[in-house]
């Protein structure tokens, strides 16, 4: 899952989305620095990517994208996935995607000293170009692939995967949709084994 995923599995913590939001720019025990909320937000976010990464239902979406795009095909995939969340937001959330977005944007920049420096060098570009509301339209989504392209030196042409975004939309929506219910049961399961 990307951004806007781990972000909404969160819950209603502020702490605890930005622990999830930059765990993947802090290694290893790095994070007990930090603040419970942060760190349990950081642990959350491990889980998800574990459950993502080992579930079949995933595990066939990005099976589409492998031989083309490799190692890369998850990365991809997650994008994707977030896609499939922005676009059916009102069936998870009472609240417009686009003051969902702003209420994070607002929280990173009230919290910003917390930040790791790697998350401080990207949010500029994620607050200029909307990244949280972008994800909603193939338009947003190509805008977000050639900036991960760009961060990845071209290794992959990862924009060139709307090509199969459009090839196979519905059965990667429906892939989505059965997967994020299991994947918002496994959250709730882990929150409560966090006492949150």
């Amino acid at each position: 899952m990307n951004f806007l995923a781990h972000i909404y599995l969160s819950g209603d913590n502020d702490l605890l989305k930005i622990g999830n939001f930059m765990a993947d720019s802090i290694r290893g025990h790095s994070y007990d620095v930090y603040p419970m909320e942060i760190q349990k937000g950081i642990l959350l976010h491990r889980s998800i990517d574990s459950f993502t990464d080992m579930h079949p239902i995933y595990r066939q979406s990005k099976h589409r994208l492998h031989e083309k795009y490799g190692h890369y095909s998850g990365v991809i995939m997650d994008i994707f996935y977030d896609h499939f969340l922005a676009k059916n937001w009102s069936t998870y959330s009472d609240v417009k995607l686009e003051v969902y977005a702003d209420t994070f944007y607002h929280l990173l920049k009230d919290n910003y000293e917390i930040l790791t420096e790697k998350v401080k060098s990207m949010i500029p570009y994620m607050f200029a170009r909307n990244w949280l509301l972008s994800y909603a339209t193939i338009d947003g989504l190509q805008m977000i692939m050639f900036h991960m392209d760009h961060r990845t030196k071209n290794r992959v042409d990862m924009h060139e995967s709307i090509v199969e975004l459009h090839q196979y939309y519905s059965e990667f929506e429906t892939e989505f949709t059965l997967f994020f219910e299991e994947l918002r049961k496994h959250c709730a399961e882990k929150l409560k084994e966090l006492n949150f």
